[in-house]
């Protein structure tokens, strides 16, 4: 690994915090779930409200203030590639399963509204890790850029399954995986904090977005890096 792919020791009190908000985000989720079967299921009232939508970070850090994990993985080709190697513009770190299909979708669906809000010369980087090992193959990947209509800016993150924990745990997203056979085939369930990290050019973080939350607040986030 190069040495400019080398970690920044972080604030322990940072890190304290920001795990804080993302089991803050884990409860959050399990209570929208409830939510979502509530409204869906047959009644003669008026639905359940729908999830507020966010337009502000869950957590900010100042310029120079903690270095974004280093990571090397490999994208959809199988091309080995670093968070380093995108230094020079503003990342999104986000992590994706490449199998879901109700939230990551639609997560998948902000993000290019994010990049598509930028001109050529200004968009950023998009880095999807995956938090599913079951769903990196090719097929899989290059299906969702079809059926998800995701923007040249997005770069998707796999590796082997101990590559990808060491990354979901420097960012501190939790993945819980349960698996049965049904019909003699194996079926894995995904469950795993919905987050997506803003990286400045210098490759420190900025802000951290939490699902459900809304493009623009993403793109303000974005184009105040240009300003500070």
């Amino acid at each position: 690994m190069a040495a400019n792919d080398r970690s920044v020791a972080p604030d322990p009190r940072s890190l304290k915090r920001l795990r804080l908000v993302l089991w803050l985000v884990v409860l959050a989720l399990a209570v929208a779930a409830v939510i979502v079967y509530v409204a869906a299921r047959p009644s003669g009232r008026a639905g359940a409200p729908a999830v507020p939508v966010s337009a502000t970070p869950a957590a900010t850090w100042a310029a120079g203030e903690l270095r974004a994990p280093a990571f090397r993985l490999q994208d959809a080709k199988g091309n080995s590639f670093s968070l380093a190697s995108l230094r020079g513009r503003p990342v999104i770190v986000t992590f994706i399963d490449p199998l879901c299909r109700d939230y990551c979708p639609t997560e998948a669906k902000h993000l290019n509204d994010v990049a598509n809000a930028f001109p050529a010369d200004a968009k950023p980087a998009i880095v999807a890790v995956s938090v599913n090992v079951y769903g990196n193959a090719p097929r899989v990947l290059e299906q969702d850029v079809r059926k998800w209509q995701l923007v040249p800016q997005w770069r998707w993150g796999i590796g082997s399954s101990g590559q990808l924990s060491r990354v979901w745990g420097a960012y501190n997203i939790q993945v819980l995986v349960s698996s049965k056979k049904i019909a003699g085939i194996d079926v894995h369930q995904i469950g795993h904090t919905e987050a997506a990290y803003v990286i400045d050019a210098k490759g420190y973080q900025r802000a951290l977005f939490v699902w459900p939350y809304s493009a623009g607040g993403v793109v303000s986030t974005l184009r105040a890096l240009t300003t500070s």
